[in-house]
């Protein structure tokens, strides 16, 4: 009897300790900047990147006002994984939304676009929602944005 509850407590101990390593955040830098250009050069694209691993394409550049990190937007926007599958999107009234609210990917890529333009985001995980699973998104996911800039209010 003695040597079972030993062995519980030791199996107790172990199991919280395996949790922490577990729990420990994880760089996915490297391996998203790999799935992200295999991504780009898969599709033919031509994406810019910029100093914090953001890649961004602007197919239709807009007319109109360039938003910064904190303006208040309008976006419709379409979100999905590398293999395509959608995980959000608005409908096509979009989204009014404070950049300062949002992810780092929206927050830095958005401010790119003008009013009336339209493209791509390809966020890194350390820009999105990190190395662990968030509101139903795997930890380490590159996300894809098509965006749709309608307005900065």
């Amino acid at each position: 009897m003695k040597y079972r509850l030993l062995f519980v407590c030791l199996i107790a101990i172990f199991s919280a300790c395996s949790e922490d390593k577990d729990n420990q955040p994880r760089d996915f830098t490297e391996q998203n900047e790999a799935e992200i250009l295999a991504y780009i050069a898969a599709n033919n694209l031509t994406a810019t990147r910029s100093n914090t691993g953001l890649h961004y394409i602007i197919d239709t550049p807009g007319t109109g006002a360039q938003p910064n990190a904190t303006s208040n937007v309008t976006v419709v926007y379409k979100g999905t994984y590398l293999d395509g599958r959608v995980f959000d999107q608005s409908d096509a009234n979009g989204i009014t939304i404070g950049l300062n609210q949002v992810i780092p990917g929206w927050t830095e890529g958005i401010a790119y676009f003008r009013e009336g333009g339209s493209g791509l985001l390809l966020i890194p995980a350390h820009l999105g929602y990190g190395s662990f699973t968030n509101r139903g998104i795997p930890g380490g996911s590159v996300l894809i944005f098509e965006i749709d800039l309608l307005s900065v209010n």
